[in-house]
């Protein structure tokens, strides 16, 4: 896999503006804004967890129509489906690869390679965009993001704000008390509506 030079020194930026901030940053300016690592370390161990058990996942979603989730990809032919479908799976795995895989098997509906993909957004010629295409990228982008939400471990964010919560000694829901109390009546509400509103 080839990564780009501008990505290779982004990263080695970050890393050193991290070891510069832990080498000067006076350590009364850490106590005094209760910082540990504890939160860190937990958000890190749960996604290496779910990174190494989603690439099995995604494998067999890639695979489509001849692998063991192929009545998931038959299903998903409108755009209301890919927005649930792509939110459901975002809800419990990372949001990218799940945007990605769906990205790929709206594309492989439209019988078009990726190198298609200006033209079909109307980037490279505006006669060639596809309304159709759009709506369902609409709806797999919207998903993916959104539903997010719906769990902890949908993003990064939500298990962080948690564990920093928790150690700060403000009570947080449970795992599933957080889709019980919040998830389901608030933010399924809501996707629902917005379901009918853009994507009916």
């Amino acid at each position: 896999m080839h990564v780009e030079l501008q990505n290779w020194l982004r990263d080695a930026i970050l890393i050193l503006m991290g070891a510069l901030s832990l080498r000067f940053t006076a350590k009364a300016i850490r106590k005094k804004n209760e910082f540990s690592w504890g939160p860190i370390q937990e958000v890190a161990y749960l996604f290496a967890g779910i990174f190494m058990t989603i690439i099995p996942a995604l494998a067999i979603l890639q695979v489509g129509s001849a692998g063991a989730l192929a009545g998931v990809v038959a299903f998903v032919k409108s755009p209301a489906h890919y927005f649930w479908v792509s939110g459901g799976l975002s809800s419990f795995l990372d949001n990218a690869p799940t945007y990605l895989t769906f990205f790929n098997t709206a594309l492989g509906s439209f019988g078009m390679p990726e190198s298609a993909v200006p033209g079909l957004l109307g980037f490279a010629d505006a006669s060639l965009r596809n309304p159709d295409f759009i709506r369902d990228l609409t709806a797999i982008s919207a998903g993916s993001v959104f539903m997010g939400a719906n769990t902890y471990i949908g993003n990064a964010p939500n298990f962080m704000v948690k564990s920093i919560a928790e150690e700060a000694g403000v009570p947080m829901p449970s795992f599933f008390g957080y889709m019980l109390k919040y998830s389901l009546p608030i933010l399924v509400t809501t996707f629902v509506v917005i379901t009918f509103i853009f994507f009916a």
